[in-house]
């Protein structure tokens, strides 16, 4: 697999960064002003309670990232140093922050990104094309976990806290939850068999199917997935138990962090009991449902999503701040960090005439 250097780089052009910011924070501000609570901001007490989960909700955030890069380094038999699995993770991030989630969250571009680190082709597809199917193995034992365990009107349900009434988001939330959960799913299946089981028998039914008039246009693409399956499915045999405990290991304590730094921000602006169960669930609902929204990272629904979504367990008049600074730890960071590393990591693995062919 050979992506264009020039799409890529065309990518990190500075329109394409800012649209997330401009979304996201634009969103934000206005549900700041509509939710502007001037006593509630009043009645704030910092105390050393709201440092410690402050801090903790970066310390989630650090546990994310590492295990990450536990991973990475995992999937690629330790070729990559610490400093290198870092890099790859950041700009890893920083890709899936500028592109819709629907649209693969950066998978290609990681690929390119391990293979410009000097990691082997079909390595690299081995590793990414792993690294996205355990993220999706976490979401399709997670899900249905939660739901069984919380309970549909729990989970799917808000509380007003000016009025206490009880407010439901409605079939079509449930809905759409499930069918994206069920997409995943699917894909997931698909692609479990693909790797473990037959993928030369996958890439001939892609292709047969996508040989029907009406799909033939996308039948390059889909040979060239096909292909990535066949290699990765190659790169899988006989992996050491290391290699798996390592990669799932990293997978789930990654995607574990990540849904807590909510509960550690709840926890900083309130004195009252948590249900950090429920806060863990919902997250987890929004979390499927935002991996099919348009706009880039998420933006601007995530921050709306939050605030309408968990704000019974934030104080009244805050829910829009803290969805800000939920983004402000984990989201952001991966945009201005990405900034920094790009330039440096352009000049050491693009050659000067891709980088001028690019910017032309």
């Amino acid at each position: 697999m050979e992506l264009d250097s020039r799409k890529l780089l065309r990518t990190f052009r500075p329109s394409r960064i800012l649209l997330p910011i401009l979304i996201g924070l634009g969103t934000a501000t206005f549900l700041l002003i509509q939710n502007f609570d001037r006593q509630a901001f009043a009645n704030i007490r910092w105390t050393w309670n709201s440092s410690f989960w402050i801090f903790m909700a970066l310390v989630a955030m650090v546990v994310r990232d590492f295990a990450y890069m536990v991973r990475i380094r995992a999937l690629t038999d330790h070729e990559v140093n610490w400093w290198r699995s870092f890099t790859i993770i950041m700009l890893w991030e920083f890709c899936s922050a500028l592109v819709p989630g629907m649209l693969g969250s950066g998978y290609f571009f990681a690929i390119f990104i391990l293979t410009r680190e000097k990691i082997n082709t079909g390595r690299s597809i081995t590793a990414i094309t792993l690294s996205s199917f355990q993220d999706g193995v976490f979401l399709a034992l997670v899900a249905p976990f939660v739901y069984f365990v919380i309970g549909k009107e729990k989970l799917f349900s808000s509380l007003n806290l000016n009025t206490l009434a009880t407010v439901n988001f409605g079939s079509g939330f449930l809905i759409t939850f499930w069918t994206v959960y069920f997409i995943i799913l699917a894909y997931k299946i698909f692609v479990a068999y693909a790797l473990f089981i037959n993928p030369r028998f996958v890439k001939w039914a892609l292709l047969k199917i996508f040989s029907l008039p009406f799909l033939n246009r996308w039948r390059p693409g889909v040979r060239e997935t096909g292909d990535q399956l066949i290699i990765a499915s190659k790169g899988l045999k006989n992996k050491s138990s290391r290699f798996w405990i390592e990669s799932f290991g990293g997978t789930f304590v990654s995607w574990t962090a990540r849904y807590t730094i909510v509960n550690c921000l709840v926890m900083a602006f309130t004195s009252a009991p948590t249900e950090n169960f429920i806060i863990f669930g919902k997250q987890v609902v929004m979390g499927i449902i935002i991996l099919f929204t348009p706009t880039p990272g998420g933006s601007g629904f995530a921050e709306f999503m939050f605030t309408k979504y968990l704000g019974e367990f934030i104080p009244i008049g805050l829910s829009a701040s803290l969805g800000l600074l939920w983004r402000l730890i984990s989201y952001y960071p991966y945009i201005f960090i990405g900034v920094i590393l790009l330039p440096r990591w352009i000049r050491r693995n693009f050659t000067k005439e891709e980088i001028a062919v690019s910017t032309t």
